[in-house]
């Protein structure tokens, strides 16, 4: 089934996570702490956040339940209801940005259910927008005991963006904000947050790194990679520029041939950049069209 949960086999990394993948969707985390086991995303629907609570409580035992939101997209806040609210058969605390739940409440992810349910029917029908329950602004500590959940904005993706670092084992748990073969900026304004959010997170010498999207062995050296990805994308767009290409592109232009920076080159070598072009190359298109913008537009 496209949405099942299930646990992915322990790869090396500490055994208090579980990393668990819906399908071929994503993957989200469960961290079990001497207090709580904490659930990082609660994934798409009631059916996908019932069952990764269940791996919880299966393998949490009597630890209290804590969950995260890293951000508000569908893939990852869309299962709250299952574990807060009136339809929720216990009341879990979620915690998350202030932003992540001003952008539940907002009329645009309204907008969004009503389309993703008139294309997909069933499969978001019981979808209830459930802000999360406890908030902050720039960090926040999760203290469980032998472990320790830092939170921490990491903007660009999504203005709600948060990430996690747990010093203790030196674990990270970048959400969106890193991924491969690159991950998406909000827009040419939030390039310069991304590649930030990306350098802070390097800052921290993770030894460890676990994606919601990237294989489980990718490790830390997907930060390095995203960051000379948008590194190689400004050179060539600084350039093309320069030579008189216009920061703002008429749709249908061939914008790789416009900054000689070619989809093909943007994938590492090791991944099959023909099998992901259906969702990555339109991505590294936008981020063309983002980062022009932002040059040409004089911003810092």
């Amino acid at each position: 089934m496209a949405d099942e949960v299930t646990l992915r086999p322990n790869g090396g990394w500490d055994p208090r996570i579980l990393v668990c993948a819906c399908g071929d969707l994503v993957d989200v985390f469960v961290v079990l702490t001497e207090r709580y086991a904490v659930i990082v995303d609660t994934l798409i629907n009631r059916a996908t956040a019932s069952a990764l609570l269940a791996i919880a409580r299966e393998h949490g035992g009597r630890r209290q339940l804590l969950a995260i939101n890293t951000h508000a997209d569908w893939d990852h806040a869309w299962g709250n209801h299952a574990l807060a609210g009136a339809g929720a058969p216990e009341q879990v605390p979620i915690i998350a940005s202030r932003r992540c739940a001003q952008r539940l409440r907002a009329r645009e992810t309204r907008a969004e259910l009503a389309a993703k349910r008139a294309a997909e029917p069933g499969r978001f029908d019981d979808v209830l927008l459930t802000a999360p329950t406890l908030l902050f602004d720039e960090t926040l500590a999760i203290v469980g005991g032998d472990l320790t959940l830092q939170l921490f904005a990491t903007p660009g993706h999504t203005a709600d963006h948060i990430s996690v670092f747990i010093p203790q084992i030196g674990t990270l748990l970048a959400g969106d904000a890193a991924e491969l073969p690159f991950p998406f900026a909000a827009s040419a304004a939030a390039l310069p947050q991304l590649r930030q959010s990306l350098e802070r997170m390097q800052a921290l010498d993770p030894a460890a790194a676990l994606f919601c999207h990237a294989p489980v062995a990718a490790g830390p050296e997907v930060l390095k990679q995203n960051r000379a990805y948008f590194d190689t994308l400004e050179h060539h767009c600084r350039a093309a520029l320069a030579a008189g290409a216009p920061a703002r592109p008429p749709a249908g232009a061939d914008l790789e041939a416009l900054v000689g920076f070619p989809y093909a080159l943007a994938v590492p070598i090791d991944m099959d950049a023909d099998a992901l072009a259906g969702f990555y190359r339109p991505g590294h298109q936008a981020a063309i069209r983002m980062m022009l913008e932002h040059l040409g537009g004089g911003q810092p």
